[in-house]
């Protein structure tokens, strides 16, 4: 087990996290429930399951959360080029996220492939 708030990845995807939050206070009301709501949870859903990953010891679980989370960056970009599209952010704000979610999915693609060759050493 480590402490995954020292993971780079984890870290780049708490702050987006944190954009993504401070970005749909700028939605429309009534969109409180729809892609407000969808955006935060996607967003969250990447550092929270980088976070338990970091709670096993390796192996198939820790994977399975690597690839949740990379699922999740998809999502949130999904959401976020709906918002683009909606005019509810910049297409630089969706240009900005974009690229640290690709970011990420980079480093968690590394992390996963570590833990691969890691085990198949074992």
């Amino acid at each position: 087990m480590q402490d995954f708030r020292k993971l780079r990845v984890w870290q780049l995807a708490h702050k987006v996290r944190l954009k993504a939050y401070l970005t749909v206070r700028r939605f429309p009301s009534d969109e409180r429930f729809g892609l407000t709501s969808q955006l935060r949870r996607s967003a969250s859903s990447i550092p929270a399951n980088i976070a338990e990953s970091c709670g096993y010891r390796g192996g198939r679980d820790s994977a399975r959360f690597l690839y949740i989370a990379t699922g999740s960056c998809c999502e949130t970009l999904d959401h976020l080029i709906a918002a683009g599209d909606l005019g509810y952010i910049t297409k630089s704000e969706v240009s900005e996220l974009e690229s640290d979610l690709a970011s990420i999915r980079r480093m968690l693609v590394a992390l996963m492939d570590r833990m691969r060759h890691s085990v198949a050493k074992t």
